[in-house]
């Protein structure tokens, strides 16, 4: 009972913003089950009336007034109860895409995109189940349960081919429904599928989206989703209320045939009183709720066990200043040309808090212009300056300064804004090329884009496109190199004054890559452009080129220097095959 309470609160939780209509439902569902008791003592009232030759008419008119009020309140507590379900699933999907989207790079990448999807998917429907229908359920099913167990005296089934005659009616009109009910809840299907792919483009170029400051222009477009999905189930949730409304209603007709059966039999002598009241009271005063309570006794395990998976991306740290607040942020003010736009200063930095340093002591001046290449073996520490750099990482020790202002004392809005970023297998964002290309510059016109993709030759791909820039891509619509491009180009947009690039050129062919360089060569000219690279030549005319070896900084200089200098630089460049005079300054 202990470790059930917990869990319990946490499903509980997803109800509370929602616990009046919760319990305007319950309190509709009190009524309907007393209604739906007081139905035996009516017909009671009915045999005991014919039992003294008294008139019919007032048990009779009871009981169709029982029926009617009680349809009425069954499908008024259905229909709240179908609402509310469907607010709760909005609600948790709305604040799960919130909470992905401004968690660290870290906590997102460390579980799979499938499993985020999971849980905004599947898991937010069984939430549903346990959250609107369960709770109501078992509390009218058990208050149901122990009045009909008062009220029962005696089992007899001598009408039981009159229940297989209300069973196969129940049937016929279930299946007449169930088709427009089906096409609302596919729709609704639809959408969630349409929701958890656009959850998962989006969670595989988180760097991108973060570095582009799109996290709120996303999240609001992948909602969107989420209400579509909503508005469909309540459709859906609305016929299924009809259908069981009619069905009950059915039910409750075939209570009446029964009844006129027995009566007749009484009447005839061939059927006691007794028994006919006991069978009315087996059929609907115990199968119901013994139904009710093992159905919603399933659901609601299901239901917390859900609930437990989506509350513990609550867990995932965020980025908490991704909004700052106005007054706080220093002014960042280039300096000249010899003041640097990016300062090391002894920074040490860790993929998480209890694994070791994967870079240490890194002290580096990366100038306001040119082009400063990165490179050493696999696990040198590359990427993890990367990270730390776009603050996707904080620094274990040491500092960054941004024109000499402190990190530390900037949002990352303010960082990133000045930073662009090409990953070395970069993904695409849902949806067109054109939301692709403006993904940090919402604002850009056709000729800003249109010169762009000329700069990394992708403009002619554009044209074979059916709806230009306005045409959805995908990874099937784009090859790698295309996506590259189309990553570089959106960089190039947004005019940084720091270009990072992860190997951009990888899966370009010759003509291309040397398309690219030129395009490389131009921005050095107004900012500086800093690329990790596995391959040689694609560094080997920078400016500076930084050797790293084991998470620290093992040589500084250009080609011909480390050429002289560096064992490590020289066996790179043995095993990646570049002639020794290729590129020489």
């Amino acid at each position: 009972m202990r470790n059930r309470l917990p869990r319990l609160r946490i499903l509980w939780s997803f109800v509370r913003p929602h616990r009046r209509t919760l319990a305007v439902a319950l309190s509709l569902a009190l009524v309907a089950a007393s209604l739906e008791l007081a139905n035996p003592l009516v017909t009671k009232w009915i045999l005991d009336s014919l039992g003294g030759s008294a008139s019919l008419a007032a048990p009779v008119t009871t009981l169709l007034i029982l029926l009617v009020v009680g349809a009425a309140v069954t499908a008024w507590q259905q229909t709240m109860l179908g609402m509310l379900g469907e607010r709760v699933v909005l609600r948790a999907r709305t604040s799960l895409v919130d909470r992905l989207l401004r968690a660290t790079v870290p906590s997102i990448t460390s579980r799979s995109p499938g499993e985020h999807v999971a849980r905004l998917t599947s898991d937010t429907v069984l939430l549903r189940e346990a959250a609107a229908g369960s709770l109501v359920g078992l509390i009218s099913g058990t208050i149901m349960l122990v009045g009909t167990l008062v009220l029962m005296a005696v089992l007899d089934l001598v009408l039981f081919a009159t229940t297989v005659v209300a069973i196969t009616v129940v049937a016929l009109l279930f299946a007449l429904m169930m088709p427009g009910i089906a096409r609302e809840q596919e729709r609704a299907q639809e959408h969630v599928g349409r929701l958890g792919a656009a959850l998962e483009g989006t969670l595989r170029a988180i760097r991108s989206v973060k570095v582009s400051r799109a996290e709120a222009r996303l999240a609001s477009r992948i909602s969107a989703e989420a209400t579509s999905s909503a508005e469909h189930g309540i459709r859906a949730s609305r016929r299924e209320v009809l259908a069981w409304t009619v069905a009950w209603v059915g039910v409750q007709v075939a209570l009446i045939s029964t009844l006129a059966v027995g009566a007749y039999r009484v009447d005839q002598g061939h059927l006691g009183v007794s028994a006919l009241v006991a069978f009315l009271l087996y059929t609907f005063g115990l199968l119901g709720p013994v139904t009710e309570l093992s159905t919603n006794a399933t659901a609601l395990q299901a239901g917390i066990a859900a609930a437990e998976r989506i509350r513990q991306t609550d867990t995932m740290p965020v980025e908490e200043d991704l909004v700052p607040v106005p007054g706080t942020v220093p002014p960042i003010i280039p300096g000249n040309g010899t003041t640097p736009a990016l300062r090391l200063v002894g920074v040490s930095g860790a993929h998480g808090p209890d694994l070791p340093p994967a870079i240490h002591d890194v002290t580096l001046d990366i100038p306001r212009r040119g082009h400063v290449a990165i490179v050493g073996p696999s696990g040198a520490g590359k990427t993890t300056l990367f990270s730390l750099i776009l603050r996707f990482l904080e620094p274990t020790g040491g500092t960054i300064h941004l024109h000499d202002v402190p990190y530390r004392s900037l949002p990352r809005t303010e960082i990133r804004k000045r930073l662009a970023y090409v990953e070395q297998e970069p993904a695409l964002v849902p949806g067109t090329l054109r939301d692709n290309l403006t993904l940090a510059l919402p604002g850009a016109t056709d000729d800003d884009l249109h010169r762009v993709l000329a700069e990394v030759r992708l403009d002619d791909k554009v044209g074979t496109l059916v709806d230009g820039l306005d045409t959805v891509v995908t990874n099937t619509t784009l090859s790698g190199g295309e996506r590259q491009r189309v990553a570089l180009a959106r960089a190039l947009l947004h005019t940084p004054e720091v270009l990072l690039l992860d190997e951009a050129t990888a899966q370009l062919d010759g003509i291309t890559e040397a398309a690219v360089h030129h395009a490389v060569r131009v921005k050095v000219q107004t900012g500086v452009v800093l690329t990790i690279a596995h391959r040689l030549s694609t560094v080997i005319d920078a400016d500076l080129i930084v050797v790293m070896e084991a998470g620290a900084i093992r040589a500084t200089g250009t080609h011909r220097q480390l050429l002289a200098t560096d064992t490590l630089y020289r066996q790179l460049v043995r095993s990646l095959r570049i002639p020794r005079g290729a590129g020489v300054r």
